[in-house]
């Protein structure tokens, strides 16, 4: 091969057989050390953070995003760091890091095409941190998936979904998603609950049921409480409305406040099932959709039927 590239290959290669053979026992004993000493360390600066971290919460409102970068990133720094001593133990290591960049031309565009997508992630990891749209601990609606936020580091973001499962998602794919927050600023959730009722039933009488059974929950808020998380808050705690006129019923959407997202959906349920028994009670019909099957013989019947009617009556008359 001509040119620098063979030049560098030739370097490469020399270097590597000189650095293979001028290795000793003292110098493998060495990295060995290195190595151990860099994990132990590792989990020393982790456990370090941990506890200053737990100390902090105990005194202030500490955010653990933040944190769990900061033991993120300092853990990769001691790791980082180990390896750098290893390589300037070894004048021949040097020689070969030296080649390597002197000829890292096309393999830097190389590599750097592969690693744009870990290098996005990691900025979008730092970018998570320090404007916080969301945060270890928040509840949140991404990707038409509901759960708790529980890790957040360089790479990705981790959520615990109702059912137990684990959404890891990339930095920069989270960080370019619409992420409904239900936890930041304000934890309390309005909750809908839409029940139909049949046109013969009474729209008071139902609105009064789910009103009062609405207000027997136990996550309800009551006007006081909602008061204390928005001082301007006028309307009524607990409302129904009249939201459409189906083919079938007359639909009803009682609205509730909650005091967070984590209660709603079986709260929901709860003052679901509780209207149902309430309106078997009161007489409240829920209508399920029917309809009147009409068979062709029998239109024909029919029609034969009216026929001969019609011309008994001609003949009377």
């Amino acid at each position: 091969m001509v040119g620098p590239m063979a030049n560098t290959s030739d370097v490469l290669s020399d270097t590597s057989w000189h650095f293979w053979n001028s290795w000793h026992a003292l110098d493998i004993l060495f990295v060995i050390f290195v190595i151990v000493l860099t994990i132990v360390a590792s989990k020393l600066v982790d456990r370090l953070i941990h506890h200053q971290f737990e100390m902090a919460s105990r005194r202030m409102d500490v955010d653990e995003t933040a944190y769990r970068i900061i033991r993120h990133t300092s853990v990769a720094f001691v790791y980082v760091f180990g390896l750098v001593l290893i390589i300037m133990r070894f004048p021949t290591l040097q020689n070969l890091s030296f080649a390597i960049f002197a000829g890292a031309g096309f393999l830097g565009i190389v590599v750097g095409l592969a690693a744009q997508n870990t290098m996005s992630n990691i900025i979008s990891g730092v970018s998570l941190a320090i404007f916080r749209p969301f945060r270890v601990g928040d509840r949140v609606n991404v990707r038409d998936d509901y759960g708790k936020v529980t890790d957040i580091t360089l790479r990705h973001t981790v959520v615990k979904t109702w059912d137990n499962r684990r959404l890891i998602i990339p930095n920069h794919v989270i960080s370019d998603e619409a992420i409904i927050n239900w936890t930041i600023e304000d934890p309390t959730v309005c909750w809908p609950i839409e029940i139909g009722i049949s046109y013969d039933s009474d729209i008071d009488l139902a609105r009064k049921i789910m009103v009062d059974e609405g207000r027997k929950n136990k996550h309800t808020m009551s006007f006081s409480e909602i008061r204390k998380y928005d001082e301007k808050f006028s309307d009524d705690d607990v409302s129904v409305l009249l939201t459409g006129l189906g083919d079938f019923s007359v639909n009803l959407k009682l609205f509730v406040w909650l005091r967070d997202r984590s209660f709603a959906y079986g709260a929901g349920c709860e003052i679901r099932e509780s209207i149902k028994k309430r309106f078997d009670k009161e007489g409240i019909e829920i209508p399920f959709p029917y309809r009147t099957l009409v068979y062709k013989k029998d239109l024909i019947a029919e029609h034969e039927n009216s026929h001969v009617g019609q011309k008994e009556g001609e003949e009377d008359f």
